[in-house]
């Protein structure tokens, strides 16, 4: 089986990025932390997630993001198949979080975005259909 174990990102503010991350995922907690040096510069860091899966967190993140409209080089955007995307979007709506681009529905999936207090683009899928091949059809 070949699955995800972590995404590492480097943030802002950990507080912050700690708060919408919790309301997504409410089950998930704090596996581990601690502080260090990345290069020099001191960073604290921590991996949220469950038994299985995480992600990992390192603060005093500088910079921006890239423009998520253009077509520059980077990361565009990463994303969640969750249970209940409509609990998922009232959790983060009810904690303040807007969303970045309206609920999709297909036949075989809903999704919508949000973005992280960083500028992460995060997607949350609900597929429709245990079917691999109708989970990517578009109407």
């Amino acid at each position: 089986m070949l699955h995800l174990e972590h995404l590492n990102l480097v943030v802002r503010d950990m507080d912050k990025t700690l708060a919408f991350y919790r309301a997504a995922f409410p089950h998930w907690e704090i596996r581990t932390s601690g502080s260090g040096k990345w290069y020099g510069t001191p960073r604290n860091w921590l991996h949220f997630g469950d038994d299985y899966q995480y992600l990992a967190f390192s603060d005093n993140g500088q910079g921006t993001m890239r423009d998520l409209t253009s077509l520059d080089v980077g990361l565009a955007h990463f994303a969640f198949v969750v249970a209940d995307i409509d609990a998922i979007t009232k959790r983060l709506t009810d904690a303040g979080f807007e969303v970045a681009i309206p609920l999709n529905v297909e036949p075989y999936r809903k999704n919508i975005y949000f973005i992280d207090p960083t500028g992460y683009e995060v997607e949350f899928v609900e597929y429709l259909s245990d079917v691999p091949a109708e989970r990517n059809l578009v109407s």
